[in-house]
């Protein structure tokens, strides 16, 4: 194909001028089109529109000047190649035009094929195809289809209705019964259904259908399903999608002829071998549509043995040269392979670690690529428990584990229900058919999917395991009925709020809730599985990670934790010491009596009993988590809370006193209580009474909590173990307040610990911007520094997250000011700053100041990298949290181009 010549900007690429590291410009499918055409893989010829073509677009509402010449250079130069003209009624060239964006995103514009053809071209491709009617006007109502539903915004279920008529009135299921009259009857049916919606008549001229079309990617970049996908696997919003226009090559010829999609290794499970699905007589979007179910991949060995031994050649070729999973999209055309997509192959969480092992033992990647390969959020993914089965529990279907987990939840037949019950905090199952890209939104909601139609390949298959969502597809033992809310299965109807519970990795389908246990990988951490010793690949794979990220991490990873069972767990897990122990929690249930009795105090005596029956009380909680952790470091924080939190809420008080003064009883103590909860309420108590200023304000609090540390902790090293106690001072702002608590801290500490030879640190919590701003003055007073993010984003931000979460945020996220909450991943450029100047101020001023982190950021993949960048000691987050944090911290230590399968 003749080269562009030159323009002022080159927007239009052909696909020999590309290559697999121009994703950003000609997004993912057009950049590894043009790989597999250099590699001289049999790719029909087409070429690509850039995504700054698509950004232009976006920004003016118009197409880039020079734009339109360079397409119609293209054409000219497509049309020259292939001997054909687009639309030709003679003997039309026709094109499918697809997105690309750099990530392959499911919820982007959907292909649309056989552009170019009208009322006269489908005469000539009926001619060209020997005069097979039936073919031509499949592919023009095809085209109808798609291009209303995809450019046009008419409802994609009218066709479909409109399909299965046409099947009923035949007395068939299968739209292969179908034959050329019946399709040309159903492409008048979907010109009136086109018209209905649009105002006007399918537009004739090819040229005006590639234009629509072209324009409608652009488009699709910001719908909604677009951006809901974006916000879910967390994709820059301003990448822009290419658009390709490919030469069509046709699979519904007939027998001979078929499309497919392969997988050079199984990206459920990450097993070795031929995976993927055939289907005969076919066009490209029938398979991931799974409007029919397909073969097994291994079929097409009988049924075309020449394509098949060519198909697995060309399958080597590119894993050995992409080096990771691919994901292969194919045509066969009259005997002819055609290969229509290769792109890094999404995959699940179990198979993201099992093949990066393998990877790495056939010398394809190293252990640093490995670890690049795979992610907190899979592993995440991998500690969720698994179905525990026995002979209760039968299935009452099978299909096709698409994607692997345990779900169960209420049934839901529409995406808006299943987004609306989600929202309710309700677990629900989608139950469709099949799925399609309307339907993200309620995937994304959803426990699990399960349909009755489509493979290994389908839509619902390849996004669940993208998302890392439980997906049973193809189970057609079930009858789905959308509009009843109902399936019916084995003779039984289930309803739409009835409970069914799915395992992906079998494709079983229950009634009910199943009960789950622990997964292997949990077991693993837990200790009671020995990799070394385990036919498990999965367990191995993830020790070899593991312990390569272990090795490679810079920061350390400790735990949040306020009791001995939670310390010991982490440990387990492979925390390396507590982060944060909130001392707060130690005083509800009984001991709340003790806090009422502290704050009521009237004298200096009462004030003292009361903190002196709290002290035993104290110093043993602090000696379990001492052993619990012997040996490695304990990070105590001051109680923080409002003191009013231990109190009856004022409203209740007042009823109550109210009531008992009617009926003549004696309120004397009650009245007392609901004086000190009104002396004590506070407007915003965020910003009252709590921290520092509570051991300021009432004397006696944090001596008892210091002198408890201190106590257990001479305890514990008397007893032959090891102590390492931090004393983190909560929410101060100014260095004075932290001077104050410390010289009271230092005379208790010093007082008791005499020779034993324990060593107690004392620092403060970062959580407030003016700490941050001053961390420099603090620093002098302070041996470490614990950044407490949680109330560092709500005072930097101006947010009561209790308040705003559910009031707004959703608003922010639609708008696009925010791309993820900022208390689910740190805020980089406004909290994030305020972490970067405490820690070089700090530093600066105590270059053996010791940084860390305690906020749930600790334990957020994102978080764990910029905690990394800004050089802190280490991270701290909830138990369950620390296995990925340790894997996280690893990734952050290394450096690799490596792949990438969004």
């Amino acid at each position: 194909m003749a080269a562009q010549g030159t323009v002022e900007h080159k927007y239009v690429y052909d696909f020999a001028e590309g290559n697999k590291d121009l994703k950003d410009l000609l997004g993912g499918k057009g950049a590894n089109l043009a790989e597999m055409t250099n590699l001289g893989l049999p790719v029909p010829p087409g070429f690509t529109i850039t995504t700054e073509a698509c950004k232009a677009y976006l920004t003016t509402g118009r197409e880039p000047d020079g734009l339109a010449g360079q397409i119609e250079a293209h054409l000219e130069s497509l049309e020259r190649e292939m001997g054909r003209k687009l639309g030709d009624p003679d003997d039309p060239l026709l094109v499918s035009v697809r997105s690309g964006a750099k990530f392959s995103m499911p919820g982007m514009m959907e292909t649309v094929l056989n552009v170019g053809l009208n009322d006269r071209s489908v005469v000539g491709l009926s001619a060209r195809a020997g005069g097979n009617d039936r073919f031509a006007w499949d592919s023009y109502r095809r085209l109808i289809q798609m291009f209303g539903k995809t450019v046009c915004e008419v409802p994609g279920e009218e066709f479909e209705h409109a399909l299965d008529e046409a099947k009923r009135a035949k007395g068939t299921q299968n739209d292969l019964d179908l034959d050329a009259g019946d399709l040309r009857a159903l492409v008048d049916a979907y010109k009136k259904i086109f018209a209905k919606h649009t105002g006007r008549e399918f537009p004739q001229e090819p040229r005006e259908q590639l234009d629509l079309a072209i324009r409608a990617v652009f488009e699709s970049w910001n719908a909604e399903r677009a951006v809901v996908y974006r916000r879910q696997e967390r994709i820059p919003a301003d990448l822009g999608t290419a658009v390709n226009v490919v030469a069509m090559v046709f699979g519904n010829l007939g027998a001979d002829s078929g499309t497919g999609v392969a997988f050079t290794r199984d990206p459920g499970s990450g097993a070795q071998g031929i995976y993927g699905d055939y289907l005969a007589n076919a066009q490209g979007e029938d398979v991931v549509a799974g409007i029919r179910n397909t073969v097994p991949l291994q079929e097409l060995e009988r049924i075309d043995k020449k394509s098949y031994d060519e198909l697995l050649s060309y399958m080597a070729r590119l894993e050995e040269h992409y080096k990771d999973l691919c994901d292969i999209e194919f045509t066969i055309e009259r005997g002819k392979l055609w290969m229509l997509q290769t792109r890094v192959g999404k995959r699940t969480a179990a198979a993201a670690f099992v093949i990066a092992g393998q990877l790495v033992d056939e010398g394809l990647i190293d252990l640093d690529e490995a670890l690049h390969r795979v992610n907190g959020a899979q592993l995440a993914q991998l500690m969720f428990p698994r179905f525990q089965l026995d002979h209760e529990f039968q299935p009452v279907a099978k299909g096709i584990g698409a994607s692997p987990g345990a779900a169960s939840g209420k049934v839901v037949f529409t995406s808006a229900r299943a987004v609306e019950l989600a929202a309710q905090g309700e677990p629900v199952i989608l139950v469709r058919r099949e799925t399609n890209p309307d339907d993200l939104n309620g995937m994304i909601a959803a426990k699990g999917i399960l349909t009755s139609r489509g493979g290994k390949t389908s839509h619902a298959a390849v996004v669940a395991r993208g998302m890392g969502k439980t997906c049973v597809s193809g189970a057609d033992e079930i009858d789905v009925n959308v509009p009843a809310k109902r399936f019916t299965v084995a003779g039984q109807t289930v309803n739409e709020g009835d409970i069914v519970s799915i395992d992906g990795t079998t494709g079983k389908v229950y009634l009910g809730e199943v009960p789950v246990m622990p997964s292997e990988v949990v077991q693993y951490f837990e200790g009671s599985l020995d990799p070394e010793h385990v036919d498990n690949a999965l367990v191995r794979s993830v020790h070899r990670i593991m312990t390569h990220a272990d090795a490679t991490r810079r920061l350390a990873v400790r735990t949040n934790a306020d009791t001995g069972e939670d310390a010991a767990r982490a440990r387990r897990f492979g925390a390396e010491g507590i982060g944060l122990c909130r001392t707060e929690h130690m005083f509800l249930g009984d001991r709340r009596e003790l806090v009422e009795r502290l704050i009521l105090a009237s004298t200096d005596r009462e004030r003292e009993d009361a903190l002196a029956a709290l002290l035993p009380l104290q110093r043993a909680d602090f000696i379990e988590i001492f052993r619990a952790m012997d040996g490695l470091p304990v990070t105590v924080r001051l109680i923080d809370p409002p003191l009013h939190e231990f109190l009856p809420p004022l409203e209740q008080l007042a009823v109550n006193v109210a009531v008992a003064q009617e009926r003549g009883e004696d309120v004397a103590k009650e009245e007392a209580l609901l004086a000190a909860v009104r002396r004590m309420h506070e407007e915003n108590p965020m910003l009252g009474l709590r921290g520092v200023r509570l051991g300021l304000v009432i004397p006696g609090l944090f001596a008892m909590q210091v002198r408890a540390i201190a106590e257990a902790a001479v305890t514990v090293v008397r007893d032959g173990g090891t102590a390492c106690p931090e004393i983190m001072v909560p929410l101060v702002g100014a260095v004075q307040e932290l001077e104050t608590v410390r010289a009271e801290a230092e005379k208790i500490i010093a007082e008791v610990v005499g020779d034993s030879g324990v060593e107690v640190l004392i620092g403060t919590m970062i959580e407030v911007p003016r700490a941050a701003l001053t961390a420099g003055q603090i620093a002098e007073a302070a041996q470490f520094f614990s950044f407490g993010t949680n109330d560092l984003t709500q005072m930097g931000w101006g947010f009561s997250r209790d308040d705003v979460e559910g009031a707004f945020f959703w608003r922010y996220l639609e708008l696009g000011i925010f791309g993820i909450s900022p208390f689910e991943s740190i805020d980089t450029e406004g909290v994030g700053r305020l972490v970067r100047i405490a820690a070089e101020e700090g530093r600066a001023a105590r270059p053996g100041l010791k940084l860390g982190v305690c906020g749930e950021h600790g334990g957020d993949p994102d978080s764990v990298h910029f905690f990394h960048s800004v050089g802190l000691d280490y991270v701290s987050c909830s138990p369950f949290r620390v296995p990925v944090a340790r894997l996280e911290a690893g990734r952050a230590a290394i450096t690799t181009t490596g792949s990438d399968s969004r």
